[in-house]
Parts: C-alpha cells; sequence; structure tokens
C-alpha cells in the first residue's frame, strides 16, 4: 500500500507551524520518519490515522483520503496505530485486554487472534498476569499486539523503543521488520540507529520541514567526503564543524570524528561516513539556511 503525503500543513492556534506543506511517498514495507522531538513526527502520524485534520493539503492512504469525511473509515478500518503513550488498563491481564480491543473493533474470532498475538510478541506465557506489573519492554509488545488486532494492512508505531533497554529494543526492531513482510510499517523515532536497522526506505523531518525523502543509503550519501577523524590534545571549537564523537585513547589524546566541507586539522584523514553523519550533515545544513 502506497501513502502520498501532498502539501500538508498543520498550525495550531494563530502561530504555531506544526507542518510546513510537505509532500512525499511512502511505500510499501518498513519506511521510517526520523527527526528531533518537535520536529513533527508525531503531528504527522496523527494526521495519517484519521486522528487530527491538517489546515491544508491531504494524506492519500490506498485509494483514500484522510480529510474525506467518509473515506477515513475506510482508512481506520485497515489500520494499526501504536501512539508513544498508550492508555493501559493496569488492572487488566494482557489476555483481557485483547479480547476487550477486539470487541472494540468488532472482530468476530477475537479468541484465536488473542493467541496469535500474544505468540507472536511473546507474552503467552505472561498473558493472565495484571499489566501493571509487566516490564516497558512487555507493555510496548503488548501494543504492538492491540495495534494488530484486526490484521491491518497499515500499522503505525511512534517511538516504540523510547526508554527500552538494548535486548528489548533489538527485539522489538527485529518484530517489526517482520511484521513489515505483509503490510506497510511506518515507524516514527529520534533514534538514528532505529531506521538504520529496520528501514529501506525514510524521510527526515526538523522544525516542520521536510529535509530528505528517499532511500536510507542516499542519506549517507549526504556525507561523502565530509567525514573526518584526527588525534589532537585540544578541543576543536569551529562554527563549520558538526562534532559527531569523541573518544579519549590516552590520557592526553583524544580522537576525534566530525563533519566538515575542509580538511579540519593537518593530520585529518577522509573515512567512510554511516546513516548518523549523513542525518547530522542534514541537520546542520538545515540550520544554516
Amino acid at each position: 500500500m502506497n501513502i502520498i503525503v501532498e502539501n500538508v500543513t498543520k498550525i495550531y492556534g494563530k502561530d504555531s507551524i506544526a507542518l510546513k506543506g510537505i509532500s512525499f511517498e511512502i511505500k510499501s514495507g518498513m519506511f521510517g520518519l526520523l527527526g528531533p522531538n518537535g520536529a513533527g513526527k508525531t503531528t504527522l502520524m496523527r494526521i495519517i490515522a484519521t486522528l487530527i485534520r491538517p489546515t491544508n493539503g491531504f494524506v492519500k492512504v490506498g485509494d483514500y483520503r484522510t480529510d474525506d469525511v467518509k473515506e477515513k473509515w475506510h482508512i481506520r478500518a485497515m489500520l494499526g496505530y501504536l501512539p508513544q503513550e498508550l492508555a493501559l488498563y493496569g488492572d487488566l491481564s494482557a489476555q483481557e485486554f485483547l479480547d476487550f480491543m477486539g470487541a472494540m473493533k468488532g472482530c468476530r474470532d477475537r479468541a484465536r487472534q488473542v493467541k496469535t498475538l500474544l505468540e507472536l510478541t511473546g507474552l503467552s506465557a505472561a498473558a493472565k498476569k495484571r499489566i501493571k506489573t509487566y516490564s516497558g519492554g512487555m507493555k510496548r509488545r503488548l501494543g504492538i499486539a492491540q495495534a494488530l488486532i484486526g490484521d491491518p494492512s497499515l500499522l503505525i508505531v511512534d517511538e516504540p523503543t523510547v526508554g527500552l533497554d538494548p535486548e528489548e529494543r533489538t527485539r522489538f526492531r527485529n518484530m517489526l521488520v517482520d511484521l513489515s513482510s505483509e503490510r506497510t510499517v511506518i515507524l516514527s523515532s529520534h533514534i538514528v540507529e532505529d531506521i538504520a536497522q529496520t528501514c529501506y526506505q525514510a524521510a527526515i523531518l526538523h522544525q516542520g520541514n521536510l529535509l530528505f525523502s528517499g532511500n536510507v543509503t542516499e542519506i549517507i550519501q549526504q556525507a561523502e567526503g565530509r567525514v573526518w577523524e584526527y588525534i589532537s590534545v585540544e578541543e576543536k571549537q569551529s562554527s563549520d564543524i558538526v562534532l559527531v564523537a569523541k573518544t579519549r585513547i590516552q590520557e592526553a589524546q583524544i580522537k576525534y570524528r566530525v563533519l566538515a566541507e575542509k580538511q579540519p586539522a593537518s593530520n585529518a584523514t577522509l573515512v567512510s561516513p554511516d546513516i548518523e553523519d549523513g542525518y547530522l550533515w542534514l541537520m546542520k545544513k538545515s540550520r544554516t539556511r
């Protein structure tokens, strides 16, 4: 299923502009929406999920437009949504919660679906435990389970790995990749690694503007010829340099990895960029416009 975002603007109040006329296309499979907090990612997710309407422009999900009162119900029927903050009923068990959500969605075979989803998300052993006893990772997996009730063809997940430990984050990302083989999955995150490890295509938002849309490999190419590494005993300060990382290798020496158009030090050598380098370079360019 393809999704078209066409000239979408969202204004809150008189002067708070969350999205500024953005346009791009989301193709089937795993799609990453990347950007810092406050970039407009959640607003766009909520527009696609038909929870709010854009001030201008529209989103087309398959054959249906989100701004059409009648058509938005067709979108909701094929949508699974995991918001950043999911309200869970702590005194219910996972099995009871999923059964309730299935009833709310009108699923006729919800007993079978609940059993299947508990197995898929690795919660079968804890199915009858109260949700309030669950860890953060288990609650996130339960959130995915409720989003998958009804077998949606579009799955939207907003910042799902925030607060998870490395093992749980890896498990969660792998689960999303598996799910994307049969549906379109939109993953919103401010964590570059989440997108790098899961997505083939992505868009980058910053302050409501679209900085990039395309293949993840093209993000890496943005920093080609601009990533340098060198060793120094002094901190280099320059408005033309973006510090990516520094590592203390000896008591008086620090290894720097920076982004710069020109060689930042006489002993600096060019190295191959990664997605974080490309992302930071795009962010730097956006701030100098």
